[in-house]
């Protein structure tokens, strides 16, 4: 096995010999321009010929590429000596948007061995459009904003370079704005909105234009992105009535409440400037505000005092219409209510066609019902007037002489209301005015627009790990307040990808209740965390839905024994250690380490003595794995010692794994120098040469490991208030604070020296060196171990954490000097045994 080991260094040192060599003899470069995006198999030139190479050669002189970068991209026929495009080549993706894109290649030549480089430059083609990041951008604008101002736009970008990158901007055709474009110090081109001319939130309250990026390319490509500019309103309209002037007829025997007409105004500034509140204007009379009363809010003038056509038949007054703007802006309208006899036949309301279930949705304007009034009375006293109190979303409509429409004033909701049993008031112009109530009923059809509703936007689901495929997880639930059809709510999983596997591959929901099932077992080792996007659809046409996201959280279970590092079982399931007779109490024979892949609690190890041929004489530490002599070695005890140690983690149910180690109690054993230098001398000279290869290595990795190990000890003595500490003490916080630099660990008792040196938060990716002598070992004394990942270990660490003192972590600058002098003492040691 050491026999292979030596062939292939020495075979790695032959080529990197040749290749030094033949490197000072690369002579001119061979280069080719070939543009991007071509197909695989594309003829970049004869390599073969451009290299001063016979066709028939290419084949026995193994012409072949060997690239700089982690991709072929190239690949050389070995039957014609054409260099061929191995696949698809994208500029951007290998070379950004440097100006130049070339790629080296070096052109590897055997039987004899040359090396050759070789250059393959990339043409840009414009195989990419302008892009805005914002496809749909918002700016709000006040309507008194002065022609000129200026609004910066968001830039587009384009991934080509040169004459096929961004080149210029339009904007769509209006007459209220137009483009400039800001050449910025970088060469940037930035487009900016510059007002052209005034605005009016009244005439047009939202502006929407096209704003296009077009590059230089042939032909053209180009990118757009919507701009909406909302223009903001100000109080620049006073309201207006819809009548210059208002008259009514009241009969004198009208009560306390009678409505006697209603005003309306109109105002087209929007929010407080068209809020319009109605009063008397100032100069109204004290006789008209005895007998009348104006709304508010609704415009409505009703009788408020006793009305006597014998004493006043007639009043005017003026009403006011004012906005609640800054300042407010008011409007003026005279009216004039008549006081008129009694009549004794009240107004008939008849439906000419019975009223009409309307969908929600319906228009305003939407016919409802066809109405008939008639009165008997003649004159004044047969004159009807026909209202719907303000409260209905109807009005109504008159058609001819008495005869009116009933039709949708605003917009319907089914889900706020289903039916409406709409008031319809007629009264005459008799003395006294009679009236006539008649109630119409209308019921609304739903339509489809409700979304189904989760019961919540985003679900949180814990799962054992290892659990049953097809087993029942959680389930969702979404309401829709539409009725039928439309309500009726179908579920399924949005088409989207965990860990680049469909999520579908992972869980199946039914469609009818929620219900989500898995499809397979899960490992919390190799997957946490799970978020998935599940869609709830009613029936409706067109039909609507919404997400919600649940998130899956794997929770560990102990599926993992704990896993022996030291002592190695590579060579053999036991163990074997020395030790001298003359040890004493508390002497360190050897210490298991071991770690365990699961987290948590489920991850906490101990140590236990299971087995021993003597239990009297050996211990093993419940946290640490130090299995240490109880007592001293008499004479009596057995030359040979088998102890067989369980590792048992803290999970439920707890997972164990044991270690043989059998202990060889020797008179007179002090040192393995001896044995090391009664290595047979044929061993020596068959891995003379490859000795010196390992000793150069050891040296320079060691070299290193020392002055990493001085760097960290002179960065912790001055960063030491005091003076006399120069390392760092634990942290109450645990591992994840970043002051712990730097952790020794040092054992000098026993047959078996080692010291530990862990650099770096044991909570990111840090390296640990160990380094070992024992007398008993018949393998290297020196080791450099870097684990792949210091999280493996992060749970080992917490329970070591927890069992051991602060000045377990702790040295002073002494001890810290011992370990210097014993690393350097084992190195030169080391050395010492492989001469």
């Amino acid at each position: 096995m050491k026999h292979g080991a030596n062939g292939g260094w020495r075979q790695a040192a032959l080529w990197l010999l040749g290749f030094a060599l033949l490197w000072d003899r690369t002579g001119a470069q061979t280069r080719y321009t070939i543009p991007e995006e071509v197909k695989e198999g594309f003829v970049v030139g004869n390599l073969a010929k451009d290299l001063g190479l016979d066709v028939s050669d290419v084949a026995s002189r193994k012409l072949r590429i060997a690239s700089d970068s982690n991709r072929q991209y190239f690949r050389v026929d070995s039957e014609k000596g054409e260099l061929l495009v191995n696949g698809r080549i994208d500029r951007e993706g290998v070379c950004s948007q440097s100006a130049a894109c070339v790629l080296p290649l070096q052109v590897v030549i055997e039987n004899p061995l040359q090396l050759r480089r070789v250059e393959v430059e990339i043409q840009d083609i414009n195989d990419n459009s302008p892009n805005f990041h914002t496809k749909d951008a918002t700016l709000k604008m006040p309507e008194s904003i002065a022609p000129g101002a200026r609004f910066l736009l968001e830039s587009a970008e384009d991934s080509d370079v040169g004459s096929n990158s961004l080149n210029s901007y339009s904007l769509s055709r209006n007459d209220f704005f137009r483009l400039n474009v800001k050449a910025l110090k970088d060469r940037r081109k930035v487009p900016e909105l510059i007002v052209e001319k005034a605005l009016d939130r009244e005439k047009q309250a939202v502006h929407k234009l096209t704003l296009t990026a077009l590059d230089g390319g042939n032909p053209v490509r180009s990118g757009a992105a919507v701009l909406q500019i909302i223009v903001q309103d100000v109080n620049d309209n006073e309201p207006k009535f819809d009548l210059p002037a208002y008259k009514a007829h009241v009969a004198e025997s009208a009560g306390v409440g009678a409505s006697a007409l209603t005003v309306h105004a109109t105002d087209l500034d929007e929010g407080l400037n068209g809020e319009i509140q109605y009063q008397f204007c100032t100069h109204t009379t004290e006789l008209v505000k005895r007998a009348f009363r104006v709304n508010s809010t609704s415009g409505d003038v009703t009788v408020i005092g006793h009305l006597d056509y014998e004493i006043t038949k007639s009043y005017t007054f003026d009403v006011c219409a004012k906005d609640q703007g800054n300042p407010d802006l008011e409007g003026h309208s005279s009216v004039q209510i008549d006081v008129v006899d009694e009549n004794d036949n009240p107004p008939e309301i008849i439906l000419t066609s019975p009223p009409s279930p309307v969908p929600e949705n319906a228009t305003v304007g939407t016919v409802v019902a066809l109405i008939n009034v008639r009165d008997l009375d003649s004159g004044e006293n047969g004159k009807v007037q026909l209202n719907i109190p303000l409260h209905f979303p109807f009005k109504l409509k008159p058609s001819f002489d008495n005869h009116y429409s009933l039709v949708t004033a605003s917009a319907l909701d089914r889900e706020l209301q289903a039916e409406y049993n709409v008031e319809i008031v007629a009264h005459d112009s008799g003395l006294p005015s009679l009236k006539t109530t008649e109630f119409v009923n209308v019921k609304v059809l739903d339509v489809n627009d409700n979304a189904p509703v989760f019961s919540q936007p985003s679900y949180t689901v814990y799962i054992p790990e290892n659990n049953v495929a097809g087993a029942s997880l959680f389930s969702v639930a979404a309401v829709d307040k539409d009725v039928d059809r439309n309500a009726v709510v179908t579920y399924s999983l949005v088409d989207s990808k965990v860990n680049q596997i469909p999520a579908s591959s992972y869980f199946y929901i039914n469609s009818e209740n929620g219900s989500i099932f898995s499809m397979s077992s899960f490992d919390y080792e190799k997957m946490k965390v799970l978020k998935v996007q599940v869609q709830a659809r009613d029936q409706g046409s067109p039909s609507l839905s919404s997400n919600a996201t649940v998130h899956v959280f794997i929770v560990d279970q102990n599926d993992n024994a704990p896993a022996v590092i030291y002592p190695s079982a590579a060579l053999g399931s036991v163990s074997h250690q020395r030790m001298p007779r003359s040890a004493k109490a508390g002497h360190l024979v050897t210490k298991v380490t071991a770690v365990d892949a699961d987290s948590g609690h489920n991850a906490w190890i101990s140590y236990r003595l299971a087995e021993a041929t003597d239990a009297s004489l050996f211990g093993v530490s419940f946290h640490t794995g130090e299995v240490r002599t109880k007592r001293s070695v008499s004479e009596q005890d057995d030359s040979s010692q088998r102890l067989l140690i369980e590792i048992r983690d803290n999970g439920e149910p707890a997972q164990s794994s044991t270690v043989t180690v059998e202990v060889l109690i020797e008179d007179g054993f002090h040192e393995p120098v001896s044995e090391s230098r009664q290595k047979s001398p044929e061993l020596n000279k068959r891995s003379g040469r490859i000795t010196l290869y390992l000793i150069v290595a050891l040296a320079s990795v060691s070299s290193l490991c020392l002055m990493t190990f001085f760097i960290l000890l002179v960065k912790c003595a001055r960063g030491s208030r005091g003076g006399s500490s120069c390392c760092i003490r634990r942290s109450d916080s645990g591992y994840k604070t970043p002051n712990r630099n730097l952790q020794i660990q040092l054992n000098t008792d026993g047959p078996i020296k080692y010291v530990e040196v862990l650099g770096g938060d044991v909570m990111s990716q840090s390296q640990s060196f160990g380094s070992y002598l024992s007398p008993m070992s018949e393998f290297s004394d020196f080791t450099l171990v870097k684990p792949s990942s210091t999280t493996d270990f992060t749970d080992t660490l917490n329970v070591l954490d927890a069992s051991l003192p602060d000045s377990t972590w702790t040295f002073e600058c002494q001890q810290v000097r011992d370990a210097v002098r014993f690393v350097s003492a084992q190195f030169s040691f080391s050395l010492h045994l492989w001469k």
